[in-house]
């Protein structure tokens, strides 16, 4: 008994086993292929055949019992879900070509008669149908929402962080060949053409030069202990520098002097269109200058913000014509309603009704005093509080976005001598006192120094669904000017791919800077006079754009299959 229990194995089987089961199996595969080359034959064998019931078969052979019959399998004129009727055949019935149902089955299907049979593991393949699904018709994607290009923002930038999943290790470590080169590129307004993709940007000397070419601006005074950018609200920074020129007088008239010179020449290259605009960054106000052809308009243009009632009114004294873009005109309103023959709405009433002028609310005030005869014995407003109140509505544009100024033509010379002479431009007491306004400019002129904003690369780990990617990182400091910021873009979009994203960091003083300057009256110029004016083509058609983002600013910008996207 031991011996054959040594000898037993749980895998034996008879020979009258192994006979048995091989004659079962050449039976299925008999089916199987009956099936599936004669489907009619089959759906009459299953109509009248119940496969796998303890009944007998057609031929009169006695089956064996089912192990797994139930009531519900063995009961007359009920068929299970399971029988070959009704599994093979409609799946057989749905691969067929050129037939449709509405619920077709799935993609694999097996079929249950070897399940139900007993039948072990190793079952030969043809007792299994596979039918793969009909592919589903391929919906039409709606192209990607982008534009090959941004509008320009006028307004100043203090800081740019861009990201990407490649790296920027070619900004890291300019050799002091490419160092030098991207320097007398940018001092002979000399535009790099890159290709439209680089493969290994680390490699590429044109990239690395461009890239020390785009950081360059010229700045003017220069006093390296000295942030002079931003200068409005930097009092705080400023206290406790070292600062001789405060106290004496002779030595701020130098600097006055200077900085005369240096506007000066920054004018005379902007009217030559050598140079496309500049900023004046006192510590109360930033003026824009632009030429000709720039942000769509043909005559030189100068935006002013924020300004106050004291300001304007030295303006008007100085004989100097500007405008408030941003503030209705009356005159051009009563205008427009005498010439439109539509009603106006309510809203365009209460303002025509705010801002009436008060000498005629005034005369009908005092109508009802004359009619009862005291108006002898009323006080009445004497003129100056008649003036403070005509001029309640402009003091309130003081230090707004609405309170912008906009100077055209000859008149931005007249603003240059009045900058120049007005002392209240500079701070008479603080951190700032006697400090002229910065000049920040893309070109070189009288008294400049070159600059280079800062930049730094950085490789951060970030989690991204439950795991750890590498995300890159490119951070630049100091003003940065719409023309930088452009050439940065180009330069990033050869590099990384045409795909990185970046948030934008503006000097919000800066920000009404944008206000479309644009007549509708002048020409569109194509920038072709300014081809010399030192920046990039595709920077200077840029620029030559009228200004579409009125009192907003780029916030990110983000590029993706070399397409732009941008918020305010």
């Amino acid at each position: 008994m031991s011996a054959l229990l040594s000898g037993y194995s749980p895998s034996f089987k008879k020979p009258s086993e192994v006979l048995r089961l091989s004659r079962r199996r050449s039976r299925s595969e008999a089916g199987v292929k009956a099936a599936l080359f004669s489907p009619g034959d089959a759906t009459k064998r299953a109509a009248g055949v119940r496969p796998f019931s303890p009944g007998r078969q057609q031929s009169g052979a006695v089956k064996r019992r089912n192990p797994f019959a139930s009531l519900d399998n063995t009961v007359p004129g009920k068929r299970r879900a399971g029988s070959v009727a009704e599994c093979e055949l409609p799946a057989l019935s749905w691969a067929l070509p050129g037939t449709e149902q509405e619920n077709p089955p799935p993609a694999e299907f097996v079929s249950e008669k070897d399940v139900m049979c007993g039948e072990s593991l190793d079952t030969e393949p043809a007792a299994t149908i596979k039918i793969q699904a009909p592919e589903k018709p391929l919906t039409v994607l709606e192209q990607p929402k982008g534009s090959l290009t941004y509008p320009a923002d006028w307004s100043l930038k203090t800081r740019l962080l861009f990201t990407s999943s490649q790296p920027f290790s070619w900004t890291d470590h300019l050799k002091a060949q490419e160092e030098a080169q991207g320097l007398v590129l940018h001092c002979r307004a000399a535009p790099v053409s890159l290709p439209h993709s680089i493969p290994e940007p680390k490699q590429s000397t044109d990239l690395r030069c461009a890239f020390q070419q785009a950081l360059v601006y010229w700045l003017h005074p220069s006093l390296p202990w000295l942030q002079l950018f931003p200068r409005i609200g930097a009092d705080r920074k400023l206290t406790g520098k070292n600062n001789p020129w405060s106290q004496d007088e002779s030595l701020q008239q130098v600097l006055m002097s200077e900085w005369a010179l240096g506007f000066t020449s920054l004018y005379n290259l902007l009217r030559a269109k050598l140079c496309p605009y500049f900023y004046v960054c006192a510590y109360q106000f930033t003026v824009l200058f632009r030429a000709s052809g720039v942000a769509g308009c043909d005559v030189i243009t100068a935006v002013m913000s924020p300004t106050t009632q004291g300001l304007r009114e030295a303006m008007k004294n100085e004989g100097i014509e500007f405008s408030l873009p941003l503030v209705v005109n009356d005159a051009s309103r009563k205008q427009k309603s005498a010439e439109s023959t539509t009603q106006l709405d309510d809203r365009t009433q209460e303002i025509d009704r705010e801002e009436a002028p008060l000498d005629s609310d005034e005369d009908e005030s005092f109508s009802w005093l004359e009619e009862m005869g005291v108006e002898d014995q009323i006080k009445k407003p004497d003129a100056i509080s008649i003036k403070l109140r005509k001029e309640r509505n402009e003091v309130k544009l003081d230090h707004r976005p609405e309170s912008v100024v906009l100077v055209k033509g000859t008149n931005t010379f007249t603003l240059l001598n009045f900058l120049i002479n007005c002392k209240s431009i500079v701070a008479a007491a603080g951190a700032q006192a006697g400090l002229p306004p910065t000049l920040l400019s893309p070109n070189a002129f009288r008294g400049a120094t070159m600059h280079t904003l800062k930049a730094r690369s950085v490789n951060v780990k970030t989690l991204v669904r439950s795991e750890y990617k590498d995300q890159f990182s490119l951070e630049i400091m100091g003003p940065v000017m719409p023309h930088a910021l452009h050439s940065l873009t180009l330069l990033l979009k050869s590099a990384q791919m045409g795909s990185f994203s970046g948030t934008l960091y503006t000097h919000e003083p800066t920000t009404v800077l944008n206000t479309s300057t644009h007549d509708q009256n002048s020409q569109q110029n194509d920038g072709s006079e300014l081809a010399n004016c030192g920046l990039h083509p595709l920077t200077l058609e840029q620029c030559t754009q009228s200004s579409t983002l009125g009192k907003s600013s780029l916030r990110q910008l983000e590029l993706s299959d070399y397409k732009y996207t941008w918020k305010c």
